[in-house]
């Protein structure tokens, strides 16, 4: 990793405009509700522009029951300006990452990374996405050159410790034991 370069932690995907000032609806993807609730200097990344650039949170409150925040963004005063940022990520610069307890992981340091079987040694496939609903779900995109019919199949997999016991980050690796038929279901 380049030391100069910024590393980019996503903390919440815009899906949608709320009321007509403005607000913004943000899925989060942080257990650190002050990302939203704080003040300050955040980055937005469009999904056709890869660079993000830097906007002010003004505000921001949790929706009751729901992973969600309702968010007021600098510059952003009408539901047309809100409705263009639909599908936008939130990001914030490494720096500002909490520190974690052991095993616990940042959604950035997952992604990416090879999942082999924890006992055959076989490459499954490799980590796309994390889903934080009940328990956090990896979404696991399969490798498997023998089946050209599973190209972009994908799988989730609880992240429990019984299913994910072993996350090697300077590996670059994670092992499981998935449960039986969870990878022919994806076939």
């Amino acid at each position: 990793m380049d030391k100069d370069k910024p590393q980019w932690l996503e903390i919440g995907r815009i899906v949608g405009a709320k009321g007509l000032k403005g607000e913004l609806k943000v899925l989060s993807s942080t257990d650190f509700p002050e990302r939203f609730e704080t003040a300050g200097k955040r980055w937005l990344q469009s999904p056709n522009d890869p660079s993000p650039q830097p906007i002010e949170l003004i505000s921001g409150k949790p929706v009751a029951g729901k992973n969600i925040y309702i968010v007021r963004l600098e510059g952003i005063d009408n539901r047309n300006q809100a409705e263009t940022l639909r599908d936008a990520k939130l990001l914030i610069k490494d720096e500002k990452i909490p520190a974690l307890e052991e095993e616990e992981y940042h959604v950035s340091q997952l992604i990416d990374l090879e999942v082999y079987h924890h006992q055959t040694g076989e490459l499954i496939g490799v980590v796309v996405d994390l889903f934080t609903t009940g328990h956090d779900l990896l979404e696991i995109k399969l490798v498997d050159d023998t089946e050209p019919k599973t190209k972009d199949k994908k799988v989730l997999v609880p992240f429990v410790y019984d299913i994910v016991p072993i996350v090697d980050l300077e590996q670059n690796r994670i092992e499981i034991n998935p449960p039986k038929g969870l990878l022919s279901l994806a076939k």
